[in-house]
């Protein structure tokens, strides 16, 4: 029987990590076939029509829905809903859903079966929505500078037919035309940046790991969870994505997933066998697909892939979320408002001017006509309709060279944004370290030994110093997640004796080291599995009850790690823990006697010695875990025929006291080889780079040493040093300063908790900053303080833990090896070494920086340059010196193959050596920029163009004497071709200078002598095309007649040549002052 209609979120993002314990065998999750209703009273809220913002319950009722249901969707709506209520497997028995989908709980799908039932159902993906063509081809239109181009290409119309009748211009025409002309190749490339987007999003998908763990053919096997099939049976982990529905079969204690991606709520809910709730969709034995597992792990029988899904149905119904706009964005938007409002100020003014004084002085000067086309003529003069292809070429370029570099960005332009960043926050584990640890050290009390050696020291012990000594190994195997794979090796996880054990990291680490004691399988084989909570970044401990197999006999040695003192019956149980010294020692009473015998009791000075032991591992940078055990004897908890409920997690949690300490165990993971240099980098380029771990503080402080986030570590300020009074002056950092007052210091979590808010405005001022021993809440709260204070913050990670603030960050950083929950809540992930960090924050930089250049060069000709001829025009009655046609060519043909040239710059000297951008006050375009590309290089390039352009005039035959304040009165002599001629010289006077402009505005602060030319050949060609494409337009007898073009004299190339280098010059000379005077005047109207 085919399971009910309902849809899914795509898995393909994903990567599903094996079990933390195996599913069958010693050791497994307890297989539950009771069915007990909790009674839990379920929450019924009004499900929203967007995903995720406004979707706040899975609860779904049709008599609750919203009115506004009207019409086919409506209908669509309802149908869907109807379905998704009357779905039943969360109703019926464990066995009855088995036999429904007829899998084997032992055996699973065959290949043949699982082969079929992909025909028969389709793969495990989520159909792509459905594209709103019309508004994307509205947005590609008229997006940025598209609706001011529409605007005019139809007022250019108007001006040519019905205005312009009896006798229609055909230049008005040919005006509206080439308008259009423009809009449609802005058109095109908004649509090439859209799809580019889209191209390296489904690049991401298909790059980023996707296997699932599941029983097929007898054994587990890594499937791709695409290829999911309803039947099959998959084990769930930590930190992964549910990749399809499923029916919830086995689990552990602490199994919870964070359903907030379809409910909008943070509070994890818990994973259940049994039915908590009637409604299919809220009920705690069904794990719904694109949820997230955040702790412990299960075993769920998928009964729902692809579009039937309840993921899938939301996704289809809902629509589609408005997405934020990234800095860059908001800057290029800012820029856009700039430019249209300038321009349509200086177009009132004109038509005011026109209507209050020429209309009335002049009245055969302008008519309306010829008004419309100098309005139109302003908006073209001002607008640089080159910037959205230069914007859409460099965004591509940045996104090729990222992914080359094994940097994947959910959004191309928030690689700005960490070009921004000025805090970076990392997580230790995985990120700064390789996560790949060993047993260093271990201790049984206060005796030492170590890992290579403690073979030798065993076999040289006495036999009841022997059976304390066993017991850490035992613990270290039975304590455990890890699991054994022989059907899957792993270069990365396999020990000496050829077993491939996958897990996290620290649990590979200890049953690895038990395994060489004694065999781990054989220990876990004489143990059965009773419950089980797994570590987490809260409790800092995994716990486990356990019982002794029915196979295993209590006669003769005691079964490790049971010793003679412990009197163990049948239906006793073993409580064994693992987690941090801290947080496990105060639940102990006695400690292990390593010389044999019963425990010694845990007095203060006892307590001392292993602290003392903990504190001098963590002081050589070691993790250091503690393992304690005890015996439980409980008839309550023997009859007990629902362990894995939350009443019988009570009742262990209680017993989680009065432990035997059994021994130390201290992990080293080494740092990656590039991290001190990446630190360094970091800390040179004004960013300052933090820890923030769950690690114990010595241990975290050690690691922050090595890495160079710390300068001294012997001169580390704590809690204590921060001041709680009011009085105290906090001076803000600044980066810009050698020295600072507030150095280092370290804070654990818990005390975090306690500063008020004058200590905490101590602690944000800090250089060098180690926060240990945080959980996910705070680790938060640190991103929200740092935020809330005008930083702009980076956080790195690849944790379950870290996903709450890689999401908040202002860019969230994963590591592609990390979780599939970290992957998700990050803007990007990491494949190869962190230290390609650098090259994102260079790039981030770099694509400003070449944007401000871009900006800067469009400005002069193809804005202030252009405007000038119709001011001129308008106030001195002087013929319009540059025709609107000419203006156009300048902007979107001969200045934008330079102004491309720019975005392929590479990074000045220095780049990642000066502090951040100030988002605030550092723009896109500020009045710096403005006042460099107007007051400096527009005004000269307007002058020398002006000036040759009326010499030409004067040289044949009329003086600008006779035109000067002419307003349509000019001399027979200014015919209408000589007119064209001038024009022409005005625009290859502009687009030779460019070439000056061009060189000039390469380096925002270096000389042309050190931030060579031959450091970027593309501007060689591109300003030798720029001048051909002049050439084209003004030789070609058809443009003559269309645009209204000539050709000038040879001397008209060569003298602006020596115009542009005489700007290049100038603008040497500005930058060296600038250089020479870092706090003078020049420097601060610097760009």
């Amino acid at each position: 029987m085919e399971s009910p209609s309902v849809e899914s979120f795509d898995p393909e993002l994903q990567k599903h990590k094996p079990l933390e314990a195996g599913p069958r065998g010693p050791g497994a999750i307890t297989y539950a076939t009771t069915s007990r209703n909790d009674n839990v009273p379920s929450r019924h809220a009004e499900p929203g029509t967007r995903l995720p913002i406004e979707f706040r319950t899975l609860s779904i009722h049709v008599d609750t829905r919203a009115s506004g249901d009207a019409g086919k969707d409506g209908e669509k709506r309802k149908l869907a809903v109807k379905e998704l209520v009357g779905l039943d497997w969360h109703k019926i028995s464990t066995e009855e859903a088995l036999t429904r989908l007829a899998v084997s709980p032992k055996t699973g799908l065959d290949k043949a079966q699982a082969q079929r039932r992909l025909q028969q159902n389709g793969k495990n993906v989520i159909s792509p929505p459905k594209s709103n063509i019309l508004r994307k081809l509205l947005e590609w239109v008229l997006g940025g500078f598209g609706s001011l181009l529409f605007a005019a290409a139809i007022v250019c119309f108007i001006a040519w037919k019905p205005l312009g009748e009896p006798n229609p211009a055909p230049a008005n025409l040919a005006l509206a035309v080439v308008l259009l002309l423009v809009l449609m190749i802005q058109a095109v490339f908004n649509a090439w940046q859209d799809f580019s987007t889209s191209r390296v999003m489904a690049s991401i998908k298909g790059m980023l790991p996707s296997d699932v763990l599941v029983l097929r053919d007898c054994g587990q096997t890594n499937v791709a969870a695409k290829d999911l099939v309803p039947g099959d049976l998959v084990t769930i982990s930590m930190g992964e994505k549910v990749p399809a529905d499923l029916r919830l079969i086995e689990v552990s204690a602490d199994l919870q997933f964070d359903r907030s991606i379809l409910t909008g709520e943070s509070e994890p809910v818990s994973g259940r066998v049994a039915m908590t709730e009637d409604n299919f969709l809220e009920t705690k034995n069904i794990a719904l697909q694109g949820t997230h597992c955040v702790s412990g792990s299960g075993l769920g029988l998928v009964i729902q892939t692809g579009d039937k899904t309840v993921f899938g149905v939301i996704a289809k119904l809902s629509a589609m979320e408005q997405t934020r706009l990234t800095t860059l964005q908001r800057e290029l938007l800012r820029f856009v408002a700039i430019i249209a409002g300038l321009a349509t100020a200086v177009a009132i003014i004109i038509v005011i001017l026109w209507a209050a004084w020429l209309r009335r002085s002049f009245p055969n000067y302008i008519n309306v006509p010829t008004l419309l086309i100098d309005v139109v003529s302003v908006m073209v003069a001002f607008i640089p309709e080159g910037l959205p292809v230069a914007v859409t070429l460099s965004l591509a370029k940045v996104a090729n060279k990222l992914s080359n570099k094994l940097i994947l960005c959910k959004s191309l332009s928030i690689v700005e944004t960490l070009g921004s960043v000025n805090v970076l926050c990392s997580d230790k584990t995985g990120t700064l370290t390789q996560n790949i640890m060993h047993v260093e050290n271990l201790a049984v009390f206060d005796t030492v030994y170590e890992s290579k050696s403690f073979h030798t020291a065993l076999s040289g012990a006495a036999p009841d110093a022997e059976s304390s000594l066993r017991q850490i190994a035992a613990i270290g195997a039975i304590c455990n997640a890890a699991t054994f794979d022989t059907g899957h090796p792993s270069s990365d996880s396999i020990d000496n004796n050829g077993k491939t054990i996958v897990g996290n990291a620290t649990d590979v680490a200890i049953l690895r080291f038990a395994d060489s004691i004694a065999s781990a399988e054989i220990t876990r084989n004489r143990w059965v599995n009773v419950f089980r909570s797994n570590f987490n970044s809260k409790t800092k401990i995994m716990l486990q009850l356990s019982e002794l197999s029915s196979a295993t006999s209590l006669d003769g040695p005691p079964v490790a790690p049971l010793a003679r003192w412990d009197d163990y019956t049948r239906g006793c149980f073993l409580l064994s823990v693992k987690g941090a010294p801290e947080v496990i020692l105060p639940r102990c009473s006695h400690v292990l006697d390593p010389s044999g015998g019963a425990p010694i009791a845990l007095s203060p000075a006892v307590r001392n010695r292993i602290c003392d032991v903990q504190e001098r591992w963590s002081r050589r940078g070691q993790r250091v875990l503690l393992l304690a055990r005890r015996v439980v004897r409980d008839n309550w908890m023997e009859k007990s025929t629902d362990r894995q409920s939350e009443e019988f997690a009570e009742v262990v949690e209680e017993y989680n006291r009065d432990l035997i300490v059994v021994g130390l165990v201290g992990l080293m993971d080494p740092l990656k080889p590039d991290i001190a240099h990446t630190v360094s980098v970091c800390r040179s380029a004004g960013i300052r780079f933090f820890i923030i771990t769950g690690d114990h503080p010595t241990t975290a402080l050690s690691i922050a040493g090595q890495a160079g986030i710390i300068t001294n570590i012997n001169h580390v300020h704590r809690i204590s040093d921060l001041d709680p009074s009011d009085e105290k002056t906090v001076k803000a950092y600044d980066s810009d300063s050698e020295v600072h007052e507030l150095k280092s210091i370290i804070i654990t979590g818990p005390e975090l908790m306690t500063l008020n808010g004058r200590q905490v405005e101590q602690l944000c001022q800090y250089e060098e900053i180690v926060f240990a021993r945080t959980t996910p809440e705070q680790k938060l709260r640190i991103v929200h303080d740092f935020k809330n204070r005008g930083n702009v913050v980076a956080v790195t990670g690849d944790g379950v833990n870290d996903a709450p603030s890689l999401k908040a960050a202002d860019c969230g950083i994963a590591m592609g090896q990390g979780s599939d929950v970290a992957k998700e809540a990050a803007d990007l992930v990491l494949l190869g070494e962190f230290s390609s960090i650098i090259v994102a924050i260079e790039y981030g930089r770099l694509v400003f920086d070449n944007l401000k250049k871009t900006v800067l060069y469009l400005l002069p000709a193809g804005s202030f340059s252009e405007l000038i001829p119709i001011v001129l025009n308008i106030l001195i009655g002087v013929p319009q010196i540059l025709s609107s046609i000419q203006m156009i060519i300048i902007c979107v043909a001969t200045d934008v193959l330079p102004a491309l040239s720019l975005c392929l710059e590479e990074p000045e000297e220095g780049l990642l050596l000066r502090k951040p951008r100030n988002v605030k006050t550092d723009r896109l375009a500020d009045w710096r920029l403005l006042l460099q590309a107007y007051g400096f290089l527009g005004i000269l390039e307007s002058l020398c163009a002006s000036a040759m352009a009326f010499w030409y005039l004067q040289r044949n035959g009329v003086p600008f004497s006779e035109i000067f304040l002419g307003f349509g009165t000019y001399p027979e002599e200014l015919t209408n071709d000589l007119l064209y001629r001038a024009q022409s010289v005005y625009f290859f006077t502009l687009v030779l200078m460019q070439w000056g402009n061009l060189l000039a505005t390469r380096g925002r602060r270096l000389s042309i002598l050190k931030h060579t030319p031959g450091k970027n050949w593309y501007i060689f060609p591109s300003a030798i095309l720029a001048l051909v494409i002049g050439i084209f337009f003004c030789y070609v007898p058809w443009f003559q007649k269309i645009f209204q073009t000539r050709p000038v004299p040879v001397e008209h190339f060569f003298i602006p040549m020596t115009f542009g280098l005489s700007l290049l010059i100038l603008d040497e000379l500005r930058k060296l002052i600038v250089r020479k005077f870092p706090k003078g005047i020049l420097a601060r109207l610097a760009w």
